[in-house]
């Protein structure tokens, strides 16, 4: 019976609207059903933490994109076992269309196109070794269309970095390294290139996550970034917003082939040292221990659980089943960290290396030899 009398009470009430104007006062002073008096429903506003962001990123267009330059590789076609078909992410466009009927008439097949950018006014340009790595002849164009040919200076296939070389008759546009260290996730990003043979293209995101590792080499650890990168933007710059490359574009994540907002830069911390040791030596020379490590048996260092006849590890007395806690001052907190920084030390250096042997803490001084080719761990 009570609960039919609510019922018909609920039912009878009047709108606020209708209610009479001197019952209004007191009905706003009544607290909010379920809420303590003092205690409002919703915080007051808060100032935002962004206080602003790029209006407009033109000026930032104007003052890089003459440095990004986008890069055609050919091969010869009459060399049957040297010719590969173009990759899917160039097929179709209106570069694939102008540059087959190009070379065709030379005699050449196209292997591929990506992107790249200058460094050096003389006409450096750091691009993707996976980019020119097996190209027979390498063609530069810039964004005022002008081409030049190009000369491989030297790449790293570990780290997918390579560094060529144009010959132009007067000082070109060139950008400059930022400090990746620098770069937070969040911040914006703009990416530049070539994608899908669509010349001098840009486009900006921000900084998704860092430290990523792809499977790619011993060596991973890119920025993530969400600014749409396609193929052909392998090779290119992402650049901060003071206009200073913090990337090097190199791979995509895609069950389609086109950007799906997640694509992987190698953040500059890694790419300029590379780059000036490239331009030095045409190649790079790698540290080696000669060791098997495992992680996640140990909540500090990384164990040993084999080590190579003959290889350093083996002649400074290191054992199976050493946990190696630090080399030098920098602590070992997992195997890519320890390849890492054995393959930072020069071939022929001396490193300290801190070990725990059954309890007891041990330094060893091994001297590390030069790391073997095509080793991919």
């Amino acid at each position: 019976m009570r609960r039919m009398v609510a019922q018909s009470l609920r039912r009878r009430a009047m709108p606020a609207a209708l209610l009479p104007a001197f019952l209004l006062p007191a009905l706003a002073a009544l607290p909010a059903r379920g809420h303590a008096a003092d205690a409002p429903l919703f915080a007051p506003p808060a100032p935002p933490l962004v206080t602003s962001g790029p209006l407009t990123f033109a000026p930032l267009v104007r003052l890089v994109v003459p440095a990004v330059v986008n890069i055609a590789v050919t091969q010869d076609a009459d060399d049957p076992h040297k010719r590969q078909p173009v990759p899917p992410g160039v097929k179709g466009t209106p570069f694939e269309r102008r540059f087959r009927d190009r070379m065709r008439s030379r005699g050449e097949e196209m292997l591929g196109a990506g992107s790249g950018f200058i460094v050096d006014p003389s006409g450096v340009i750091v691009t993707n070794n996976h980019v020119v790595g097996e190209a027979d002849r390498i063609t530069v164009s810039l964004s005022d269309g002008t081409e030049f040919p190009a000369k491989l200076l030297g790449s790293d296939d570990l780290t997918d970095i390579a560094v060529i070389r144009i010959q132009a008759p007067h000082p070109l546009p060139f950008v400059t390294w930022g400090d990746s260290r620098q770069i937070n996730v969040g911040d914006w990003i703009m990416a530049a290139g070539n994608p899908f043979g669509l010349g001098s293209s840009v486009t900006a995101g921000i900084v998704s996550a860092r430290g990523r590792d792809i499977g790619a080499s011993p060596f991973d650890d890119f920025l993530q970034l969400d600014a749409p990168i396609n193929p052909g933007n392998s090779g290119g710059p992402s650049f901060n917003l003071s206009g200073q490359v913090v990337a090097l574009n190199t791979a995509i994540v895609s069950p389609t082939g086109g950007s799906v907002g997640i694509g992987f830069g190698i953040p500059s911390e890694i790419v300029a040292p590379i780059v000036a040791e490239l331009r030095r030596t045409g190649h790079i020379d790698r540290g080696w221990l000669g060791v098997t490590l495992a992680d996640g048996d140990t909540h500090d260092g990384v164990r040993i659980t084999d080590i190579d006849r003959g290889g350093p590890a083996q002649q400074a007395h290191l054992h199976t089943g050493d946990i190696v806690l630090t080399v030098g001052d920098e602590p070992m907190d997992s195997s890519r960290t320890l390849i890492r920084t054995i393959a930072a030390e020069h071939p022929g250096s001396t490193v300290q290396v801190k070990i725990r042997r059954h309890g007891a803490v041990l330094t060893v001084a091994v001297v590390v030899a030069h790391r073997p080719e095509g080793m991919d761990d």
